[in-house]
């Protein structure tokens, strides 16, 4: 057989959809489509001739999404006191 897992002691993380990991490692040559390589259950990395490069892949496909950061909104009464500026009246105790 030409294809093995390979065991972590500290695990693998987990594909964005939760699903766990494994590192296969395909012992043909690379012009035969050997390497190492690292799949789930909905997705693999491409194989590599580097384990590390592998588990590298893996982890760059699998980060967390980051979130979009939240938008402040102004509230009713900042965009009356600035229409109320421009238009010319300015705020009671001003001069």
């Amino acid at each position: 057989m030409t294809q093995k897992q390979i065991s972590h002691p500290e695990g693998l993380p987990n594909c964005a959809a939760g699903h766990r990991a494994r590192h296969i490692h395909d012992e043909r040559r690379a012009s035969a489509g050997g390497g190492h390589l690292v799949e789930c259950c909905c997705r693999s990395t491409s194989k590599r001739a580097d384990a590390d490069a592998a588990l590298a892949e893996w982890r760059r496909l699998n980060q967390p999404v980051r979130s979009a950061r939240p938008v402040t909104a102004t509230t009713a009464s900042d965009n009356v006191v600035t229409l109320y500026r421009v238009l010319g009246g300015g705020l009671a105790g001003e001069e």
